[in-house]
């Protein structure tokens, strides 16, 4: 086509109409195309007098299609370069710009094609040039009703968009009256926490009060018992001993009664003692390299005499050589004399095991016997001060020999655990550093 007139112009745009919806643009896409183009087609029409229009369907090796239109000026445009007279009109298409056709400067601008529009045809093709030219008033009539109808759509949308901001602001509104009560609410939480961690603070003040008092009510009554109770004892053994008078049968029987009585007391009131210097911090431990091998030879000569029973063995295995450790060594005896005692006083028939065994750097000790053994979710309890196993009442003891020995083996930097089950006897491990605390 030939640009060189104002008529020109509307019939370029047109053209530029019937050639994107041939090559399958949508409506509106067309009306942006026809408009871009009869902006460029005025512009060089007052630059270079007039241009040569030609529409171009180019197919790229990839498959994409695009609809490029190019004018060629009758003159060259200033400075060799072109800016569009209108911003906007660069915004309506894909690309617009100076190219190089045949050594010959031209204003390009395209658009791509949807993959989806159909191909054009010959026939179609040929159907373009034969549409005859409309009139001005014909194609303002037409930019009329499609400004209409792009108002029209324009207005569609700004209701639409009033409606989503109404929308949106209630949303808002309903959020922020959500983020108030939860704020409401979360500073209420945090007034009742911070109420409830004084409240926390102030019974574990007490709790830690209380337990000091109990410690010292502890320490305090078992030192005042044990002169009394020592004297009981003395006393009967002074009342059966052979320069004394004579008794009877029923006499001696009877004080040989306040006398295991006495020992059971002493018993209880020494175990109160330990257990209060325990709780209350004043056990030190005196560390030193400790061989196994010493301690394990004192004990079976000291609680041999434990074994009163012929269907009970007391077997205290030597351990390897070089087994030492550093720890405090009369603490370590205590502990592993308590398991031993208890162990031989809770066991029937069988065996009371003990030896020990090297694991990287810890040492493992085990005192395992054959006695009823004790059901697994009472595994914890056993160590609770004064709790006894249901069942062994009947056996002399307090309760509160296995909660000392695991607090004076936490305090050796080791743990004390329980492996047992009924009918299958008990082990008791005692978890030791090599190298100490």
């Amino acid at each position: 086509m030939a640009l060189r007139v104002e008529q020109d112009i509307f019939g370029i745009r047109q053209r530029g109409r019937e050639v994107t919806a041939a090559v399958g643009l949508e409506h509106q896409d067309q009306v942006r195309f026809a408009t871009a183009l009869s902006e460029v087609a005025r512009d060089l029409l007052r630059m270079a007098d007039g241009a040569d229009v030609s529409f171009v369907a180019v197919t790229e090796l990839d498959g994409r299609r695009f609809l490029s239109v190019d004018l060629a000026p009758l003159r060259p445009l200033p400075g060799n370069r072109y800016e569009p007279q209108s911003g906007a009109v660069a915004r309506l298409v894909d690309t617009l710009g100076l190219a190089e056709v045949a050594g010959d400067t031209v204003v390009r601008m395209s658009r791509r094609v949807p993959a989806a529009a159909a191909a054009l045809t010959p026939a179609r093709l040929a159907e373009l040039g034969t549409t005859a030219q409309a009139s001005a008033l014909d194609e303002l009539a037409t930019q009329n009703g499609q400004l209409i109808a792009a108002l029209d759509e324009v207005r569609s949308q700004r209701d639409e968009l009033a409606v989503l901001n109404a929308e949106l602001e209630e949303t808002n509104r309903g959020v922020m009256a959500l983020y108030t009560q939860l704020s409401e609410e979360l500073e209420e939480t945090n007034r009742g926490v911070v109420a409830l961690y004084a409240e926390l603070d102030e019974k574990s003040a007490q709790l830690r009060a209380a337990s000091e008092s109990k410690s010292r009510f502890l320490a305090n009554v078992s030192h005042e018992l044990r002169a009394p109770v020592t004297a009981i004892i003395g006393l009967g053994r002074l009342l059966t001993d052979s320069g004394s008078d004579p008794l009877t049968a029923e006499q001696a029987q009877q004080i040989e009664l306040i006398r295991s009585s006495a020992a059971d007391l002493l018993s209880l009131v020494n175990d109160l003692l330990d257990l209060a210097k325990a709780e209350s911090g004043r056990i030190e431990p005196e560390w030193a390299e400790v061989d196994l091998r010493a301690v394990f030879g004192q004990l079976r000569g000291t609680l041999r005499a434990l074994v009163l029973r012929s269907e009970v063995a007391l077997l205290v295995e030597e351990p390897p050589p070089g087994t030492v450790l550093r720890s405090d060594e009369v603490l370590l005896a205590q502990v592993l004399r308590n398991l031993l005692h208890n162990a031989v006083k809770f066991t029937d028939r069988g065996e009371v095991r003990m030896r020990a065994e090297r694991a990287a750097d810890r040492i493992l000790i085990r005192v395992s016997d054959t006695g009823p053994g004790i059901p697994a979710e009472l595994h914890e309890r056993i160590f609770e001060e004064f709790y006894q196993v249901p069942g062994t009442s009947r056996r002399s003891g307090t309760g509160l020999g296995l909660p000392y020995a695991r607090r004076l083996v936490a305090l050796l930097g080791g743990t004390l655990s329980l492996t047992s089950e009924p009918g299958r006897g008990s082990s008791f491990t005692v978890d030791l550093p090599v190298a100490g605390v």
